[in-house]
Order: structure tokens, then sequence, then C-alpha cells
């Protein structure tokens, strides 16, 4: 892993439930959740949370917040945000993510969070079996996430299968101001 970020020491949480990973959660995980999902009053749009990239501490012993891949708002402009998100989530190595994703629906402009598993092909084995073993109690520490992207392959990074995720073509009428 190149990423600084996911070999530095954090506060750990342990949970009962993690004893099937035997992978603990940090304590910075769940302020990062806690931020992402929550709109604080005063808080300029621009330093909102878009992107929380989480990674396996180096020891593999805990969840991390992957602080360089994080994205703010300002961080995404008016480029191409699916591009920009999916540029942070490395093609070898396995990743969690949150995506603090807004689309229009039949009804109305929506804003949900969306839980990303990246588990490339060509990430190692032992690296995928401890992401995968972890996600549901990690998935507990964050609740009310409706929605979750698993990306395995490259054609999983399309915005076709985001799109199908959030209720499909039927519902979805633009993804970050694109047009599906």
């Amino acid at each position: 892993m190149s990423q600084s970020s996911c070999w530095t020491s954090h506060r750990c949480t342990v949970d009962v439930s993690l004893k099937a990973s035997g992978v603990a959660i940090s304590d910075e995980v769940i302020e990062h959740y806690n931020s992402i999902r929550v709109r604080n009053m005063g808080t300029e749009a621009g330093q909102r949370l878009k992107l929380v990239v989480m990674c396996l501490s180096k020891d593999q012993k805990s969840i991390v917040v992957d602080e360089e891949k994080c994205l703010k708002v300002k961080d995404v402009g008016n480029s191409d945000v699916l591009k920009k998100i999916l540029s942070k989530l490395p093609t070898d190595e396995c990743r969690y993510a949150l995506y603090d994703c807004s689309y229009v629906s039949k009804e109305s402009v929506k804003e949900d969070l969306v839980f990303i598993l990246s588990a490339p092909e060509t990430a190692p084995l032992k690296s995928k079996m401890v992401y995968a073993s972890s996600k549901a109690a990690l998935k507990a520490k964050m609740p009310g996430l409706k929605f979750e992207w698993q990306i395995n392959e490259p054609a999983d990074r399309e915005a076709s299968c985001l799109v199908e995720k959030l209720g499909g073509r039927d519902t979805v009428k633009s993804l970050e101001g694109n047009r599906v």
C-alpha cells in the first residue's frame, strides 16, 4: 500500500461483532461517518465531506480513514464527480468508502450515502477476504445506509452500475448533475 494514512496508529473501539474477522473499527471512522451524514449548521457547503475512504491499517487489525483519499465538496467542483470519486479508489487494493451521492429521481432531488466496497479482482486474496468478513460489522456501525455499491471488476465502475443500485434508469433521471 502506498497510502501513508493507512500506516499510522489510530484509536480503536473493539466490537464483539468483529470477532469473525478480528478487525476493529477506529474511532475516526465513526467520527467521519457522523460528519458526512449530518449537515452541521454554519458549515460552508464546500467544506462538507463528499467521500470518506477507509482502509485496513498496516497491521491489518483495524479499519482506519485514508485521509489522503477523502474528498470535500469543494474538491470535486464542477468536474465529473463520479470520475473523481472513482479515482480515489485504487484498482489493485481493497477499500471501503462512504459517498454522499446527489441525484434526481422521478419524485425529487435526493442526497443519499452510498456504502462502497471496492475489492478489485487484482487485489490480494487475503485482503479481499478480510474486507468481506469485516463489511457487515462496519455497516452495523453506520445506521441508515440505504445503498451499497460493490466494485469488483472494471465494468462495476460504470455510472450505470450505481444508477441500478439507486433504483434504475426508470427512477434515476440524473446523477451528480449528469443525465443518465
